[in-house]
């Protein structure tokens, strides 16, 4: 398990991933939650956890540390690219 973040990890955290982001999960040690689920960020709180809206319905944060999980692109990014936009890498 992640140990407890600093205001200023927090604070990276949040600017990393505002509410609305997308997220897919590449791991989570919890039942009905597959590598490759998609979800926005709701929110950050004041540890570092990302309140999550998961496309299958359920709302549990992911705690960087602890849940292996990218940011993707924007669509308006995928757009002006083009094409499929590849996935930033974050938290592995």
């Amino acid at each position: 398990m992640a140990g407890w973040k600093t205001q200023a990890e927090v604070a990276a955290i949040r600017k990393r991933y505002p509410a609305g982001s997308r997220i897919e999960l590449d791991y989570m040690n919890e039942q009905g939650m597959p590598p490759g689920l998609k979800g926005i960020v709701k929110s950050v709180d004041d540890a570092g956890q990302l309140h999550m809206i998961w496309e299958n319905g359920r709302s549990l944060a992911l705690v960087p540390g602890a849940d292996r999980f990218h940011r993707l692109l924007e669509p308006q990014a995928e757009k002006q690219a083009g094409k499929e936009a590849p996935a930033e890498e974050m938290e592995r």
